[in-house]
């Protein structure tokens, strides 16, 4: 389905689509650079239409107006134009006429990509080799497939992980945090876990817990697993250094292994991170690992979690490189750096010239956060059988791992963070979103009731606040907010079949779950900039109000007839634009002529609603067909599909 054609003079390559004859690469635009610390090779580009090449805060649609993205993790608070927390160095681009193609380029090194308005596209990496994967498509959904056969597919949560999720910073102890978790019962808003912050340790440092504070930490889990409901924390990679012998055991015994980054002087490297001076573990050493499974069961005896927030793992120091700063040298210093944020490879991080077992962090940065999620996954295989591998988002990752966390609240975030969950699922991670109501400042009732609004079809929904603000969870507003945020988290629950059934198809073939509207609609180009609407799966449209004051919202709807969600009135749509009603209360959902939505009477948690009747939402479409499907597992054990013991069907 392709030509590749070599070219001498000018050196190149030219890939075409043989179909269309549309030249999808050229590299002969500019000359190939290949050195040991520079690699720089540019191709022309055969449409405007580029989306991808993350981790960064902007629009879906890429502008090609002379703007380079830079990947390099980094931990900031998410701002335009800046390297962020993951790399994901593969793009998305639709031709003209709706085929789509991708390329991903296989090297974990500091990169930038510039990109030109010609249109063209610059790769520039300061390490590693040119390895190149294309994937043809030719539909957008099937590059999205090809590009995961490449990297791997998506584990398969539990279903209690597409629950809603409650957290902040700040609850100040284990008895606050349980009065929450008791509020929102008391209200009988849905809640399936209930997550702890870097509040509930001892000093900040890693598998302890405050004995003052959260003392009643392990009957609070115990209450939360009798309720049907599970408990999740917080973990840093930065292991406390400053105990004195024989207090700390993770420290005592990661050093007694050798377990930590190394100076170039082959001492634990020391950065400073919430617990003081820290040595950083090395998860590129597979002893590690053990280490960390080790670290994990001893705290598991004490507190049975379900699940693990693997953060500040760009890694994230508060300190340039170290206590010591970096040595001179090619790899601190190289000869060219490109565009991060800090203008230095150590700025908020590690030195490059830190030694792991496997390479120099120069080469395994952008691989750290994936490394550790690696070994917090393996250890999830041998936790108890009473708990199954626990769901650990982690914040930083490269290709196949990740999550997207928007850090303020306001609008200015509320809109990004739909951007952030459409490009996340472009990568290959579905299970994604971000602090519903905003992680920073102060949100506001209505600011936070059109967020819970979203943030119910994020496909990972949980609402997350910093400390030393007021509280956001559903429980502290007014009676008419509480009741439209419980109305939409109960919408949410019974979809819960619909949405476990869409990951199943992400697990086995590379299916995004939450899809932007030019997926399904290639051929229409009006749908190629849109990213303040989405799709979960096929054939339910979600259009949420992101501006303040209004009762209304202007939404697009696709060719074709769509049901409103509630009430199934019909629409038959032109392809335009729709003014739809949206008072406070209400979120606008479509469902696409055709599908067939699986739906569960809800309950407040999922355990619940899984005991609950199953019904089935059919909308025929013209011609009077209607399709869908239905997984269904015991929700919770590992391998399900691969065993067997699932029932799969279609209707």
């Amino acid at each position: 389905i392709y030509s590749l054609d070599f070219s001498w003079d000018p050196f190149g390559v030219l890939l075409r689509r043989r179909a269309t004859g549309t030249v999808l690469l050229n590299t002969t635009v500019a000359p190939l650079i290949f050195t040991d610390q520079f690699l720089q090779i540019a191709t022309s580009l055969p449409s405007r239409f580029l989306y991808g090449l993350g981790e960064h805060r902007g629009t879906l649609l890429h502008s090609l107006d002379w703007s380079t993205l830079t990947l390099w993790a980094r931990d900031v608070s998410p701002t335009e134009s800046f390297n962020l927390y993951g790399a994901h160095p593969f793009y998305l681009l639709m031709e003209e006429g709706g085929d789509a193609h991708g390329v991903f380029l296989l090297n974990s090194n500091a990169m930038e990509v510039a990109l030109q308005p010609a249109p063209g596209l610059t790769w520039r990496t300061i390490g590693g080799v040119l390895d190149f994967y294309i994937f043809l498509g030719p539909d957008p959904n099937m590059v999205i497939q090809q590009y995961q056969q490449v990297i791997g597919f998506p584990a398969m949560p539990p279903l209690w992980a597409l629950g809603f999720h409650l957290c902040r910073w700040g609850y100040g102890s284990s008895n606050e945090t349980w009065q929450t978790v008791r509020a929102m019962r008391n209200y009988q808003i849905p809640q399936d876990a209930q997550w702890n912050d870097i509040d509930y340790m001892d000093g900040y440092r890693d598998f302890t817990f405050d004995p003052q504070k959260f003392a009643s930490l392990p009957s609070l889990v115990e209450d939360l697993h009798k309720h049907g409901q599970r408990y999740v924390m917080i973990l840093d990679p930065g292991i406390s250094s400053t105990s004195p012998h024989g207090s700390y055991w993770p420290f005592d015994e990661g050093l007694r292994r050798g377990l930590f980054l190394n100076t170039t002087q082959g001492q634990p490297l020391i950065g400073q991170v919430w617990p003081g001076l820290t040595a950083f573990a090395d998860f590129s050493n597979p002893d590690t690992h053990q280490w960390w499974l080790e670290n994990l069961q001893r705290f598991h005896a004490h507190v049975p979690f379900d699940g693990l927030w693997i953060d500040m793992n760009e890694p994230s120091n508060f300190m340039d490189g170290s206590e010591h700063g970096c040595p001179p040298g090619e790899l601190d210093s190289p000869p060219y750096t490109p565009a991060v944020l800090g203008d230095s490879l150590s700025a908020k991080t590690v030195c490059a010239s830190a030694k792991q077992k496997a390479s120099v962090h120069y080469n395994l940065h952008n691989l750290y956060g994936l490394m550790e999620a690696r070994a917090t996954a393996r250890s999830g295989g041998s936790a108890p059988s009473s708990s199954p591998a626990p769901p650990s988002p982690a914040r930083a990752g490269i290709q196949g791992t990740g999550w997207a966390t928007i850090g303020a609240s306001g609008r200015t975030c509320i809109t990004p963070s739909q951007v952030g969950l459409l490009s996340f699922s472009l990568f290959g991670i579905p299970l994604v979103g971000a602090d519903i109501c905003g992680f920073s400042g102060s949100t506001s009732e209505e600011l936070c009731t059109r967020w819970m609004q979203l943030g119910a079809f994020y496909p990972f929904a949980r609402n997350h606040n910093t400390q030393n603000e007021k509280a956001q969870d559903p429980t502290v507003f007014s009676p008419a907010a509480r009741t439209a945020m419980k109305n939409v988290l109960l919408t949410r629950y019974s979809l819960l079949p619909f949405l476990y059934t869409l990951f199943h198809r992400a697990h086995l073939q590379g299916d995004t779950v939450a899809r932007p509207l030019f997926f399904e609609f290639p051929r229409d180009v009006a749908t190629l900039g849109l990213d303040r609407q989405f799709l979960w799966g096929r054939s339910l449209l979600v259009t949420p109000v992101l501006e303040p004051g209004v009762d209304s919202v202007t939404g697009y709807v696709p060719r074709g007839v769509w049901y409103d969600f509630y009430t199934g009135s019909s629409v038959n749509s032109s392809g335009e634009m729709l003014k739809m009603l949206a008072p406070l209360e209400h979120l606008n959902l479509h469902v696409r002529e055709g599908a067939i939505l699986p739906t569960q009477k809800p309950g407040t948690t999922s355990e619940a609603t899984r005991g609950n009747p199953l019904h089935l939402i059919v909308a025929l479409s013209s011609s009077g067909t209607a399709w869908g499907d239905l997984f269904w597992d015991d929700g919770e054990s590992l391998d399900t599909f691969k065993r067997g013991s699932y029932s799969y069907l279609v209707f």
